[in-house]
């Protein structure tokens, strides 16, 4: 409403002014004649009028921009809170497919795109379309002939914008999806250089960023260079029609047919009347990178998300920890299994340990339990509940997990420590830090449990980490403890203090650890060998070297490997 407030107030303009001239070329015409003379205060009280028009013009548009730009945030900020919401609701499996970087630009780069066209773009195409239309009116109620040559260029000017536009999106559209293989290289880069320095990778990390880079480059230039012929072609097909009008023009006023005022308000008329045509030509240009942009967005936004829970789920509080697999398959990929008709009953309170070789479906097997993946064909069972039956947050709310890739966020130990409970009281956050032994090295910093990780947590040791880890999830309290390779990145002495603390503390849950060290789950109550998804044997640590099988024989290639190490 206010676009069209202003619009049209700034429309008028060159109407009072082609009067205004009109009054002025008749009062010297007339000049010495009785009556005659230009009538300066009605010439007065008329540009007075037309400043004032102007002036409530500028008002409107100024609140329109105000208006227009507090309806692009709130937007923008529902867009960025409905892909939040839909990033949380995405399978595992999305993540395990798509780059992180990938992700990030969508959700930074793509929408600011989407945000900039939406304060400046719309704004301005609603106000050229206003002004086409009204400016086309009051050309026809000055001279229809001089309207009719006006709008001959018109379908010329369309159809080249439509043209351009169907040959630059594809390149726009390209350019997206380069700026985020660009970003998730540079994640990639950063998370990880120092592997990169380590190895001396430096160069083959640079050629790999300069390919995306002029990937990006070309698909950029070829965009801007489509896109670009755009408004000379606008300003070429526009000169051609103000120079017909001004013949026109000449010849109508000559034969009186039109006076001198008319042609000067049909020709400002006709810059409005071409104006709008070469800024939405312009807007349709910017349109192809913020629609490349949407795309983007609206394709992760109808990405498929977690197979939604039964409206008859339950929320199983704390129970005795039993757990059996029955019959469960499972393939990431349709056809190729990677666990096929496991059996397995776990009781409450016992130690699990999970050994094998890579490949094996040790780490799926936790997939599974967490509800990450579902699985194709048989049950999994919690306290006899199958886990289906129940609400994914209330069933991983009873597991606790230390993976051995450790996530920890910038912020204060205590803070890191504090996000396994909400709520938790300090002396809980202390009791789970004894207990594993985070106590010991935060004592040794200056800041004490005040202290602050930085962003990619690179001022502790990887060792220190760990122990974080492991008390975030002692401190969660958990009816089950998933500990994912928990000790392979500490060292001898830090391994001991995990042990010893996970001992104690694991005979009250059921607990799963997943080792390739089995110097570390010689304690298990059951240990599990998997081989392609399939239990193979199963037994304590005594019981399987007896049965001088496949466990036997990695723990003696393991012992072998580290005599010869040592």
């Amino acid at each position: 409403f206010l676009t069209i407030l202003g619009t049209l107030f700034s429309v008028m303009g060159p109407k009072i002014l082609g009067e205004a001239t009109t009054h002025i070329v008749a009062g010297v015409q007339s000049a010495g004649k009785p009556g005659g003379g230009v009538d300066f205060g009605f010439l007065a009280r008329l540009l007075a009028f037309l400043a004032g028009l102007y002036l409530v013009s500028s008002a409107f548009t100024w609140l329109q921009q105000v208006v227009m730009a507090d309806i692009t945030r709130k937007t923008v900020y529902r867009l960025r809170q409905d892909v939040e919401s839909k990033l949380a609701r995405l399978p595992l499996s999305f993540y395990d497919s798509h780059s992180h970087g990938d992700v990030l630009s969508r959700v930074t780069n793509d929408i600011d795109n989407i945000s900039s066209t939406l304060q400046q773009s719309l704004t301005q195409l609603l106000s050229s379309l206003i002004t086409l239309v009204g400016s086309l009116v009051l050309m026809l109620t000055i001279n229809v002939w001089m309207t009719l040559i006006a709008v001959l260029t018109l379908p010329l000017m369309v159809l080249t914008t439509r043209g351009i536009a169907a040959r630059s999106k594809k390149s726009f559209a390209e350019q997206q999806k380069a700026l985020g293989e660009l970003s998730g290289h540079v994640e990639e880069m950063y998370s990880g250089h120092r592997i990169i320095k380590a190895y001396g990778r430096e160069e083959v990390s640079i050629e790999r960023f300069e390919a995306i880079n002029a990937r990006l480059y070309g698909s950029g230039w070829r965009a801007q260079f489509v896109s670009g012929l755009i408004m000379p072609l606008m300003g070429f097909l526009n000169n051609i029609g103000y120079v017909a009008v001004c013949i026109a023009g000449g010849f109508l006023a000559a034969a009186r047919a039109v006076t001198i005022g008319d042609i000067q308000a049909f020709l400002q008329y006709l810059r409005q009347f071409s104006m709008p045509i070469v800024q939405t030509a312009n807007i349709v240009n910017v349109f192809q990178s913020s629609l490349a942009s949407a795309e983007r967005v609206f394709a992760l936004l109808d990405e498929t998300e977690e197979t939604p829970d039964r409206v008859d789920s339950e929320t199983q509080g704390r129970g005795e920890g039993k757990l059996i697999f029955e019959k469960v398959s499972f393939g990431y990929t349709p056809g190729v299994p990677v666990i096929e008709e496991l059996d397995l009953s776990v009781q409450p309170g016992h130690v699990v340990a999970i050994v094998g070789p890579t490949g094996a479906g040790k780490t799926t097997l936790v997939n599974l339990l967490m509800r990450f993946y579902e699985i194709d064909k048989g049950s999994i069972k919690i306290d006899d509940v199958d886990i289906r039956h129940l609400r994914r947050e209330a069933l991983r709310s009873r597991f606790g997990m230390v993976l051995q890739d450790t996530w920890l966020f910038q912020g204060t130990i205590k803070e890191n420590i504090a996000f396994g409970k909400e709520g938790a009281e300090d002396e809980e956050i202390f009791e789970a830090a004894r207990a594993a032994h985070v106590d010991h090295f935060v004592r040794t910093m200056p800041e004490g449990w005040n202290t602050v990780l930085n962003e990619d947590v690179s001022n502790i040791s990887q060792g220190q980490k760990q122990l974080l880890t492991i008390a975030r999830a002692l401190l969660a309290d958990p009816d089950f403890l998933i500990l994912d390779e928990a000790t392979s990145n500490v060292d001898t002495r830090t391994e001991r203090y995990i042990q010893s603390a996970m001992l104690a503390l694991m005979h009250t849950r059921t607990s799963f650890v997943i080792a390739h060290r089995l110097s570390t789950i010689r304690d298990a109550d059951l240990i599990l060998v998997l081989e392609k998804g399939n239990v193979v044997e199963q037994g304590t640590h005594d019981e399987l070297l007896k049965k001088n099988g496949a466990y036997a024989e990695l723990y003696r290639s393991q012992f072998q490997s580290e005599v010869a190490v040592t």
